[in-house]
This record gives C-alpha cells, structure tokens and sequence, in this order.
C-alpha cells in the first residue's frame, strides 16, 4: 500500500524530529530512515543483520563478535543466537558483555580493552548495542564515549566501522522533552537508534520505532525479491519497501495508530505526560529518602525508582522478597524487582516502582507509598 507507506514515512521523519534526531536518520536525505517494527527485540535484530551485511561486505575474516553491557536487555543475546553470532545464551566468544560502572552504564575503558583484544585474536567485532534506559534500572550508557571507541578502532577501508545500536526501549520516549534529551548526547555517532511509543507514549502495542543512517546495509541485508514481487517501481529504487527493513514480508498499518496519537495529543500534550510521570517518580523517590527503612539503590534518571528496604546479605534480600510478594498480593499495587550488584561486588535484590500508566495519577502513587510503608512494618 503506497499510502500506508508514504504516512509510515512522514511520521517517522516528524517524531524523529520530535525527540531531537539528527537529520542524517530522516528518510528526505535519502540514506537513513526509519520503519515501525513490533518491538525493540526485533530492532536488535534487524540492526545486528545489517551490521552483518556491512562487515561482510568489507571482506572475510574471523568470527564475528557483538558487544553489550552486562545490563543490557537479553533480546542482544537472542538476536545474535538467530543471527548465527552466538551457539547459544552462554556463548560469551559471540557475545562479550562489558561490565558497568557505579551507576550500571557500560564502560568505555572496558569495552575498548575487549574490542582490542578480540581483533588480536583475529576476531571481527562488528556490532555494539548501547542502552539508553536500562531494563534494571534506567541506567544511560555514554554513547559518545562509546562512538569515540568505534572510531579508534576503525582501520578506514581496512575494515568496515562496527555498527553501534542505540536500545531506548523505554526511556526514549521521554526525549519528545528537551530537557530529557542529555540522554542521546553522542547519538550522532551511533548507525541506528530505537524506542518504543507503546511503552510510554500513550501508544497501543505494538509499536517499536526504528532509524538507521545506513538503510542500504538493512536492506542489502533483508532484500530477497522473487518474480511475484518485482515492479518498476521497486526496481528503479523509487519507493521505499518496507520489506526489506523487517524481518516477515507482510506488515500492519502500525503507522494510522501512532499518527492519532500525536494528532491527538500533540507533542505539548505528549510533553505533559512525560512530565507529570517524572514529576511523580520524583516524588515517591523523596518519601523513600525520607524515610530510614529503606534505600534507593540506582540514580533516577526518569520514571523509575529502584529502591529496597535496609541491610546485607541474604536475610535483607529475603525480606525485600518477603515485601513485594505482600505487596503484589494485596492486590493495591503491583511492582517488579531485579537483583543489581553494589559498588563492593555484591547482588542485592531490589523493588522498582515504575510510573508510566495513561490513568495515573497522585493519589495512587501516594496509596502504593501508603501501603508498601504498612507492610514494611512486618517484613
């Protein structure tokens, strides 16, 4: 359908613009753009095959190795495995996953030291994911940093630059405000870059956005035309087919759906609800500050809060336990957890409150303070 094509097209070039993208990812250049994929797993996908295309096109070589931080999602994992990079979850020659620092962002110094060693090992590294907005904790890798080690490794035509990706699965929605937008400083360096509206934009799943500065290398990647599906118009290069940017051939007309949205509300409007979120989390943050139970354990960097009664060892973490089974039993509130190390090695568990529904407001957030005080009381 040209005309789900041409709308898929222009609302991705108006909400890159919208979040601050730089004009090397719109489609007008004529060589980045951006497609709507179902999730931000299948991005890492597309993105890693792509960077496959790229790196095999600059010649033959050793085996090739991507790079994540220990808190990136495990989707860099998975895609490397269906890409044929790893022979499975605990493959850590495919997929070397780069330690972080205090605030769990993945180091520079780190991932510099492995790159260097697997290219004297005569490894190709060719593909590095960065997090904007960690699963665990919201934690922001560097991308700057992170683009500057891609550079020193590059050799020029000796060897094609490694594909950096940019995962903002979740906290990308909130660079639509400008003052979140410290979170993409370096985003100039990285080959693509996705987050999903359907996370925190007040967008019905499934909606991931994606952008590439490189979209001859995704589709050189994906791009298989059988006689049924040749036309002049593709063949002359004319039209985009967003076939070749995905991994089936069919595709839903995701693009109508996101459309309303900013119709709707447009971006002031979007901009409000971010902003009421942060201010919430903001807020629930100071009550468990306040309060000499409990710790926060990661640094807020916009609607989630990562926070755990006191104490070490396992009987602090068995009661933090104890504490969100009470809680998520109550039936008042539900909240997740995960297990963050601490600066001196240790995995604590920890409870997240996550503040991103379309429908909430204050009040529920000081009833869940409410009620996750009551319980501490016998946890």
């Amino acid at each position: 359908s040209p005309a789900a094509t041409e709308l898929e097209t222009r609302v991705m070039d108006w909400l890159g613009e919208m979040i601050g993208l730089p004009e090397v990812f719109l489609s007008r250049g004529g060589v980045g753009g951006g497609v709507i994929q179902g999730t931000a797993s299948e991005s890492t996908l597309v993105a890693m095959l792509a960077a496959r295309e790229r790196m095999r096109r600059g010649g033959d070589g050793g085996p090739l190795v991507a790079y994540a931080s220990t808190q990136a999602h495990s989707s860099v994992i998975k895609a490397a495995m269906i890409a044929g990079v790893a022979r499975g979850p605990e493959d850590r020659g495919g997929v070397r996953m780069i330690d972080t620092d205090a605030d769990f962002a993945m180091r520079p110094d780190l991932l510099e030291t492995a790159v260097r060693q697997d290219l004297a090992a005569g490894k190709r590294p060719f593909y590095v994911c960065a997090t904007v907005g960690t699963t665990s904790s919201t934690a922001v890798d560097p991308l700057g940093a992170i683009s500057e080690v891609l550079d020193r490794a590059w050799h020029g035509e000796h060897r094609p630059r490694m594909w950096l990706h940019v995962d903002a699965a979740h906290s990308g929605s909130a660079c639509i405000c400008p003052e979140h937008r410290w979170m993409l400083t370096g985003v100039e360096g990285a080959d693509s870059y996705c987050f999903n509206p359907h996370k925190w934009l007040l967008t019905n799943f499934d909606c991931d956005c994606f952008w590439t500065r490189d979209r001859a290398s995704l589709t050189r990647a994906l791009s298989i035309t059988p006689e049924y599906l040749r036309n002049t118009a593709s063949d002359s290069g004319a039209v985009i087919d967003y076939r070749d940017w995905q991994i089936p051939l069919g595709r839903r007309f995701r693009a109508l759906k996101l459309w309303l949205v900013v119709r709707h509300y447009g971006v002031e409007g979007l901009r409000a609800h971010i902003r009421e979120h942060v201010r919430l989390a903001e807020l629930f943050e100071s009550w468990v500050r306040d309060d000499e139970r409990f710790e926060v354990v990661a640094p807020r960097t916009v609607n989630l809060v990562c926070f755990r009664l006191r104490g070490d060892g396992p009987g602090a973490d068995a009661r933090n336990r104890q504490l969100l089974g009470a809680i998520n039993g109550s039936g008042g509130a539900y909240l997740t957890h995960t297990v963050l190390r601490d600066v001196d090695g240790r995995d604590r568990v920890v409870l997240r409150m996550c503040i991103g529904a379309t429908t909430t407001r204050e009040r529920h957030v000081r009833a869940t303070w409410d009620l996750i005080r009551g319980l501490a009381d016998s946890a």
